[in-house]
C-alpha cells in the first residue's frame, strides 16, 4: 500500500515492537508527530521538557529493558540537544535510535532556517547514523538502523529524514524484524581450550565483570562460571547486577572508589578472568601495576577492546553469553577455599563503613535499599552520590542500575528515570542526584506531573559540587573554585511548583519518614535530603596510582598531612 514517509515511520516503529518514544516536536518533524497523533493509540509519546532528557529517557528505556529506546526531536537546535545523550548511549553501549527530520532536500547546504549537519556532528558518537533522501529508501533504512543498534556490541545509531521524505509517498509492505544473531563464529575451539587451562591451573583466581555481561543476557551462565571456579567477583559500575551483589563470592565494585577487598584482591590473584568489562581509567589506576601478579583473561564481543588499555595473555572474541556456556560445560568443579578466605579477610579489617546517626549519602542508600527490598530500578546522576548508590545498594540483578559511566553526564538520571518507569511500571524507580546535577535537569519533574509518572528523586544535597570539591580538598590544597553552592534555592519548593510532592529533610528520622510516604504515595516525588558538604567517598585511588594503594578516610591524616 502506498503511505506517506511519516506513516512509513510510524509503521516500521510498530514492526520493530516500539510501545514508546520520547521526544520534542518542530517544524522538520511536523508531518511525523502528524502520524503519530493517528497511532497514539499503539505507540505512547512522551513529551519531554527539553530534548536531551528524551535522549536519556530512551536510553533509560532500554537499560532498564535490553530493548531498543526510541527518541526524536526537530532540526537545528532540537536535533544538536540530543546530543549529549547519544554521546552518554554511546559510551555505555546503549542502543537507542535518535530519529531527527531535516530540512527539505533542495534546501540542504543552504544554511536554511534550523538546518544543521547532525549526520556530521553525530558520527563519531554514534554506531552508524543515516540521513534519508528517498522515501523509498525510509523502511528498509529503519529496519537495519534497529539491525545495527542491537546486533554485537549494542549502540545508538541516529536516523536524519528530510522534511520532504516525511511528505512524499512509496510503496510499504510490513516486514518481520530480522532476527539479530549473537556473535559466534570468532569463538574459537583452541581459544576455549586454553581458557579451560588458565583456569585450571589457577589457585587465585578473580572474576571482574562488565556491562557486556548484561548486554548479552549472561547472568545465569556468569553465576553458574563463577560458582563452578569458585572465584571471588569484583564489578564496574556498569556491571552491577550481572552477579548477585548479595552473593558471599561478591566482594564489590574495583578501581577508583572500588572496595579495599576488591582492589587488593585483584592486586594479588593470579588469574583475572575479565567478562565484558573495557577497562576504563577509573578500574586499572596505574595501567603497568594492574594485577601485576596476574595473567589477565577477557571475554568481549568487540575485539577492539583486547589490549587496548590493558595487556592480556588470552582472549575470547564473541558473545559473552555463549562464551560462559562453553566453558561451563567444559570445567569440572573447582575449589578455592583458601583462596576465598584470604580474599574475605580483606573484607573484614577493611570493610565498607560511615559516620552512623547523622544524615549521609551512604545512609540514604542504604534506607532506600531497605524500604525497597534491594528490588527497586536506581537511576542516578553523576558524582559522588552516584559512587554512594553504587557501593551501598545491593544490585541482585541486572539492569537495576541505570547511571552514565563512560561520559559522566550530569543531568543523565532524571529522565532515564521516566524512561524506566514507563519500560517497568510494575517497579519502584528512584533516581539519586546529587544538588549541581538537579539544577541540570529538574525541569524533567514537568515531564513526571505532566503524565504522573510517580519516579522518586532523592537530591543528596550538601550544597556543593561534591566530588569536585573531594578532589580540590584532596589534591588541590583547599582551593575551592566555583564549587560551593550555597544558594537560597528551595527544591522543595521547586518540586511543587512543577507538579511533584517535595519533602526537606535532614535528620536520619525524617528521611525514613518521607521515603515511607513517598513510596505509599504513588506519584512524582521529590525528597530534598541535606548533608555536610565535606562527606568524601571512601575507598578512593588517587588518579594515576595504583588500585594496591586505595585509601580511606582513616588514612587521610597520614596521607595527606591533615
Amino acid at each position: 500500500m502506498e503511505l506517506t514517509g511519516s506513516e512509513i515511520l510510524v509503521q516500521c516503529l510498530r514492526e520493530q515492537g516500539v510501545d514508546t518514544v520520547f521526544g520534542y516536536p518542530g517544524g522538520c518533524i511536523l508531518n511525523v508527530y502528524d502520524a503519530l497523533y493517528k497511532h497514539s493509540d499503539e505507540i505512547t509519546h512522551i513529551l519531554t521538557s527539553h530534548e536531551q532528557g528524551a535522549s536519556h529517557a530512551a536510553d533509560g528505556y532500554a537499560r532498564a529493558t535490553g530493548k531498543v529506546g526510541v527518541c526524536m526531536a526537530t532540526s537545528g537546535p532540537g536535533a544538536t540537544n540530543l546530543v549529549t545523550g547519544i554521546a552518554t548511549a554511546y559510551m555505555d553501549s546503549i542502543p537507542i535510535i535518535a530519529i531527527t527530520c531535516n530540512v527539505a532536500v533542495s534546501l540542504l547546504g543552504r544554511d536554511s532556517f534550523q538546518e544543521i549537519d547532525i549526520a556530521g556532528v553525530t558520527m563519531p558518537i554514534t554506531k552508524h547514523n543515516f540521513i534519508v533522501k528517498d522515501v523509498n529508501k525510509l523502511a528498509d533504512t529503519v529496519r537495519r538502523a534497529f539491525k545495527i543498534a542491537k546486533e554485537g556490541r549494542p549502540g545508538p545509531v541516529l536516523i536524519d529524514i528530510t522534511k520532504d521524505v516525511t511528505a512524499n509517498k512509496a510503496e510499504y509492505e510490513r516486514k518481520e524484524p530480522e532476527q539479530v544473531k549473537r556473535i559466534t563464529d570468532s569463538i574459537k575451539a583452541e581459544d576455549i581450550e586454553a581458557a579451560v587451562k588458565m583456569i585450571e591451573a589457577s589457585k587465585k583466581p578473580y572474576v571482574f565483570v562488565g556491562g557486556g555481561a548484561i548486554a548479552s543476557g549472561a547472568d545465569t551462565q556468569l553465576n553458574e562460571f563463577v560458582h563452578k571456579i569458585d572465584s571471588p567477583v569484583a564489578d564496574t559500575l556498569m556491571g552491577k547486577g550481572a552477579f548477585n551483589g548479595t552473593d558471599p563470592l561478591y566482594t564489590g565494585m574495583l578501581g577508583m572508589h572500588g572496595t579495599k577487598a576488591s582492589n587488593y584482591g585483584v592486586s594479588q590473584c593470579d588469574l583475572l578472568v575479565v567478562v565484558g568489562a573495557r577497562f576504563s581509567d577509573r578500574v586499572y589506576g596505574n595501567a603497568k601495576k594492574f594485577a601485576a601478579n596476574a595473567k589477565i583473561m577477557q571475554f568481549d564481543v568487540d575485539p577492539a577492546e583486547i589490549n587496548k588499555n590493558i595487556k592480556t595473555d588470552a582472549s575470547i572474541i564473541g558473545d559473552v553469553k555463549v562464551i560462559l556456556e562453553k566453558l561451563n560445560e567444559k570445567l569440572s568443579q573447582m575449589n578455592h577455599k583458601e583462596w576465598i578466605t584470604e580474599v574475605k579477610s580483606y573484607e573484614e579489617s577493611h570493610p565498607m563503613t560511615y559516620h552512623k546517626g547523622v544524615l549521609t549519602g551512604p545512609y540514604i542508600i542504604e534506607k532506600i535499599y531497605e524500604a525497597t527490598h534491594g528490588d527497586a530500578i536506581i537511576s542516578t546522576e553523576v558524582g559522588q552520590h552516584q559512587m554512594w548508590a553504587a557501593q551501598y545498594y545491593k544490585y541482585k540483578a541486572p539492569r537495576q542500575l541505570l547511571t552514565s559511566g563512560g561520559l559522566g553526564t550530569m543531568g543523565y538520571g532524571l529522565g532515564a528515570a521516566i524512561g524506566a518507569k514507563m519500560a517497568c511500571k510494575d517497579k519502584l524507580v528512584f533516581n539519586i542526584a546529587g544538588d549541581g546535577c538537579f539544577r541540570m535537569n529538574m525541569n524533567e519533574i514537568a515531564t513526571a506531573t505532566r503524565y504522573n509518572i510517580p519516579v522518586i528523586e532523592v537530591v543528596v544535597n550538601n550544597h556543593v559540587l561534591g566530588m569536585v570539591r573531594q578532589w580540590q580538598d584532596l589534591f588541590y590544597g583547599q582551593r575551592y573554585s566555583q564549587t560551593v553552592l550555597n544558594d537560597r534555592v528551595d527544591f522543595a519548593k521547586v518540586a511543587e511548583g512543577l507538579g511533584a510532592k517535595g519533602y526537606t529533610v535532614s535528620t536520619c528520622e525524617e528521611f525514613d519518614n518521607a521515603v515511607k510516604e513517598a513510596i505509599k504515595l504513588n506519584i512524582p516525588v521529590v525528597i530534598d535530603a541535606q548533608i555536610d558538604k565535606d562527606d568524601k567517598v571512601f575507598p578512593m585511588v588517587a588518579p594515576g596510582a595504583p588500585i594496591s594503594e586505595c585509601f580511606g578516610e582513616e588514612d587521610v591524616a597520614e596521607k595527606f598531612g591533615r
